[in-house]
């Protein structure tokens, strides 16, 4: 049977259906994860905006559009949220949540809707198909922190961690073939092992000289003394920090639940320039939130220039039914829009000003696609760059280092052992 998996939202809904289909290809399935002729169609939902929502809806009609005979499988945030928004349209056959995806190998055939209820326990089972390059690892799920502005531990669930022997026994697998190693969650700050926080604990078991290991994104409360004891000896872990700020205005910041100060950030990203030469510390920020005055927001735009941001994702605001946010006076579209325009220019000056700042220095660059003559893919404090193809291949690492750079993409030349 030929199913196509279609997959909305963040890395952790990509994981999954990564893992969704090398089960079936055990079975004998043929997977494709494109817009193609299929037999079935499984759509992974992503539930964290409303337009997020309304792509979900809309995928399902260019599935059916591309077999109008198809079964249709909808798993995901949307779907736990609201079922019926989808079990009412046609060719929908078999609706699930968040919780065991994998139950959808075993109800290829079955209809109607088993959303399964959330616990505390972490669905072990996920295994993707092997990397050649960058390999994605859950680590953790769900999220305890219910800042006002977001519809995900509704949907979710609790914070869970994933049993240690299971993500080494997995990274041991994938970096058979992957070379960089990618800790991903909806939360993992809040990795625990027997209830204590101890993602420090992770990274250093994940110490290698085989392959190096990437930060998903990671709460302010992590930067604390011991992790910073283990960035000191794991040589391998990469200097490059997603921090998600959301506001550089404390005012707005008390509104939106987020447990920390502008001034307590500052810190931390001090600590990490401090222990890394020249580390890419990122961010989210969300602008136009309920209440945010101009005042606020250019309190944001001051601080996210003292902070010096080697890239930020620029979000405008969205209103999310269900949330404490949506009960609050929200702003027009209009300034939400302009706001975003101004600090997206601003974010691109400083992503311009970080890679040049970053010619000076040697550069390990992880080779992950070939296109056009040229080798692409990331150095280790994720700049994005090319160099002329002279017999790379995939996976390959090299030394580099910055000749030019054009509209965040960095062009670089091989550094030759001396």
């Amino acid at each position: 049977m030929k199913i196509a998996i279609i997959t909305l939202g963040c890395k952790v809904n990509q994981y999954e259906s990564d893992s969704l289909k090398l089960s079936l290809e055990k079975l004998g399935h043929k997977v494709v994860s494109d817009f193609e002729y299929a037999d079935v169609y499984i759509v992974n939902t992503c539930a964290v905006t409303n337009e997020a929502e309304r792509k979900s809806r809309q995928t399902i009609g260019k599935c059916k559009k591309l077999n109008p005979n198809a079964r249709i499988i909808v798993s995901g945030c949307a779907s736990e949220r609201n079922a019926k928004q989808f079990s009412d349209l046609d060719n929908v056959t078999y609706v699930t949540g968040v919780k065991n995806k994998l139950n959808i190998i075993d109800n290829l055939q079955t209809c109607g809707v088993n959303i399964i209820k959330l616990d505390n326990s972490y669905d072990e089972g996920y295994f993707p198909a092997p990397s050649t390059t960058r390999a994605y690892v859950k680590i953790q799920d769900g999220c305890n922190n219910f800042c006002s502005y977001c519809i995900i531990p509704y949907l979710r669930g609790r914070s869970r961690s994933r049993n240690i022997v299971e993500i080494l026994n997995e990274v041991s697998e994938l970096s058979k073939t992957a070379k960089e190693i990618v800790l991903t969650g909806i939360d993992i700050s809040d990795y625990k092992i027997d209830g204590v926080r101890s993602i420090a604990f992770l990274i250093k078991s994940l110490r290698s000289d085989k392959y190096r290991i990437r930060l998903g994104s990671i709460e302010n409360s992590l930067i604390g003394e011991e992790f910073v004891e283990v960035a000191k000896e794991v040589n391998n872990l990469c200097p490059h920090f997603h921090m998600s700020l959301q506001s550089g205005c404390d005012k707005v910041l008390k509104k939106m639940n987020r447990h920390y100060t502008t001034d307590e950030f500052y810190k931390n990203v001090k600590i990490l320039r401090k222990l890394f030469k020249n580390p890419a510390i990122t961010t989210d920020i969300i602008v136009g939130f309920p209440g945010e005055s101009e005042t606020d927001f250019e309190e944001t735009m001051k601080f996210v220039k003292k902070v010096k941001f080697a890239n930020i994702h620029v979000f405008p605001y969205s209103n999310r039914a269900g949330t404490v946010a949506s009960r609050m006076p929200q702003l027009e579209k209009s300034i939400k829009t302009n706001r975003a325009e101004r600090l997206q220019t601003l974010a691109n000056k400083l992503h311009q000003r970080y890679i040049k700042k970053s010619k000076k220095d040697k550069h390990e660059l992880l080779i992950e696609t070939i296109d056009g003559g040229y080798a692409w893919g990331y150095t280790e404090n994720y700049i994005r760059c090319k160099i002329k193809n002279n017999g790379f291949n995939p996976n390959d690492i090299i030394k580099v280092k910055i000749t030019s750079h054009c509209d965040g993409i960095a062009e670089v030349k091989q550094i030759r052992a001396q």
